[in-house]
């Protein structure tokens, strides 16, 4: 039976989230990895100093803590970015909290930073890194505000995050983009955005010696001209790149799903491929003022390899997906790392 049968028939009908726990169980326990056709052949790059296997790799939001790098690795992802994590542990939303558009292959998720906390994770990448196939994987880590603590507080919490984490990441993204923490979009303003990046960064290029580069994740719901702002204030921090972009709270008339099953999904990010035009958008509109010297990562409905090479071709130099992995299947991310060599 065709992958996308099977979802229609069985996955529609069970709960997303508790798919995602058993789908994610296999994979750190290694069972869907035998198959050959899970291998791609290295096209090395070098990005913000660090050498990818290929340009594809899986966006944050599927492995929270880190429980699941190697897996994920030999399913055919040339990087994971882990998390988000915060400063502190927190329990996220409240289930039901991750609900699907099938016929959109879309997700609608709130799902709220849930995570074990910067500390355990980093004790965790800490044994990881320990190991040899630990010490080869490329490895980000997405850092996000811990949700009880307040806005003024905000670069401080980022610190702790960044401090405890950023000896075990090859880069480090912040994540003031997400909508399901109260609050957190309001940090990209630049007004917000300057503190919370420039104490970042302090940490991350005083790393023991070793200075890890960072990202800033922003919105697609951001107007052309705060884009334009917080690309300039990326430029004048010295930062390393921008990640384009993450889920969006819109929900577009082009839905082909009913807008009684969108109703009923509620608040939350929408991902999937409804995102890829605006997310392109955003690309392009970064590249194009900010010039070849800042990285750029685009993600945001990536779906096909097609997406892959048009986000290439928009000016990114890595390219992720998270939806366009739980509808296609453990061959999917082989399939999109190929187009991306």
């Amino acid at each position: 039976m065709a992958y996308d049968a099977l979802f229609d028939t069985v996955f529609a009908r069970m709960d997303p989230e508790r798919i995602h726990e058993r789908a994610f169980a296999a994979i750190r326990a290694g069972r869907p990895l035998t198959s050959l056709a899970y291998r791609v052949e290295p096209s090395p790059v070098t990005v913000m100093g660090v050498e990818f296997p290929h340009r594809f790799g899986l966006a944050a939001g599927f492995d929270k803590n880190a429980r699941g790098v190697l897996g994920l690795l030999a399913l055919g992802f040339g990087h994971v970015e882990i998390g988000t994590v915060t400063a502190r542990p927190q329990p996220g939303n409240e289930r039901p909290r991750l609900f699907r558009l099938v016929d959109d292959h879309a997700i609608v998720n709130r799902m709220g930073f849930n995570n074990d906390g910067a500390a355990q994770v980093a004790a965790r990448l800490h044994r990881l890194r320990g190991t040899a196939a630990g010490q080869r994987a490329v490895i980000g880590v997405n850092i996000g505000k811990t949700k009880v603590v307040p806005a003024e507080r905000a670069a401080q919490d980022y610190v702790e995050s960044a401090r405890l984490l950023s000896p075990y990441a090859d880069y480090l993204v912040v994540n003031v983009s997400s909508p399901n923490t109260p609050g957190l979009r309001d940090l990209q303003a630049v007004e917000s955005l300057e503190p919370i990046l420039a104490a970042v960064k302090a940490v991350a290029d005083g790393n023991h010696g070793r200075r890890v580069p960072l990202v800033v994740k922003i919105a697609p719901d951001l107007a052309d001209e705060d884009i334009d702002q917080v690309t300039d204030l990326v430029l004048e921090l010295g930062l390393d790149g921008i990640s384009a972009t993450n889920t969006t709270i819109a929900r577009p008339d082009t839905l082909r799903t009913s807008r009684e099953v969108v109703d009923a999904a509620g608040a939350g990010g929408l991902s999937g491929p409804i995102l890829a035009e605006r997310a392109t958008e955003v690309l392009r509109r970064i590249r194009a003022r900010a010039g070849e010297g800042l990285t750029l990562i685009g993600v945001g409905g990536v779906t096909g390899e097609a997406d892959v090479r048009t986000r290439i071709e928009a000016g990114a130099d890595l390219v992720q997906a998270y939806t366009g992995f739980i509808y296609g299947g453990p061959s999917w991310p082989s399939r999109l790392a190929r187009a991306a060599r």
